[in-house]
């Protein structure tokens, strides 16, 4: 095995780890899109215009920044550009991957699902948070998931997942801003539901629900002792 072709997944699985995202396997977690939308802080179409390769500050793992020309956002700002870093690369002649982590070269059109951490901003999910971009014979961009050697599974019923039909970028956005709506509806809920709680606990009966409790099943006690008589 040359130092070039060396796979070294635990390095990049701890880096994955670290960037509290869920380590790269052969297996892997299959993510919901609406759970993509949700927690991602920014979705955005770009180009790849450049990508470098470094060790990180203990001298432990490779990272690579990938900078994207940003074309549009889906979802946040929409910044001129914005860079991404992932585990792995190449420095000099040591080669570091892993399965399940997106590889990004010059000229690259990407969507990206973006996620902040301590390292810098990164590809939310890694390989489920990046697609692939085209364009139809019609000149449309079509968005399609990235081939990946990981199997998708379903963490509740433990089968492999379909991967994403491809999508128009129409589609995408619609479907984007479907899951947001649903994801806003869902916290408007979470928060009448404790408003409603938070007025039962203040309420007279709320206040003394306990006790009454406890004064209905005296009564009902002393009822059946009378019965029995």
């Amino acid at each position: 095995m040359t130092p070039n072709n060396r796979l070294i997944p635990a390095a990049a699985g701890a880096l994955a780890l670290a960037l509290a995202m869920p380590a790269a396997a052969t297996l892997s977690r299959a993510v919901a899109f609406d759970q993509k939308v949700e927690q991602a802080q920014s979705i955005v179409l770009g180009k790849c215009t450049r990508i470098r390769s470094q060790w990180d500050d203990q001298h432990r793992f490779i990272l690579t920044y990938s900078t994207f020309a940003v074309e549009k956002a889906l979802k946040g700002g929409a910044p001129a550009e914005v860079t991404v870093v992932t585990p792995g690369g190449k420095v000099g002649s040591l080669h570091q991957e892993s399965i399940g982590i997106p590889v990004f070269h010059e000229g690259d059109e990407r969507l990206l699902f973006v996620k902040n951490t301590t390292f810098g901003p990164t590809v939310l999910y890694f390989d489920q948070g990046t697609y692939d971009v085209s364009s139809d014979e019609h000149g449309e961009k079509v968005i399609a998931p990235v081939s990946t050697g990981a199997v998708r599974i379903d963490s509740q019923s433990g089968k492999a997942v379909e991967p994403e039909s491809p999508r128009t970028l129409g589609e995408m956005q619609r479907d984007i801003q479907a899951a947001s709506s649903r994801a806003a509806a869902q916290q408007m809920e979470m928060v009448r539901t404790r408003q409603r709680q938070a007025a039962a606990s203040e309420s007279p009966i709320g206040k003394y629900k306990f006790l009454l409790i406890l004064a209905l099943a005296g009564a009902a006690l002393a009822t059946w002792h009378l019965l029995r008589r």
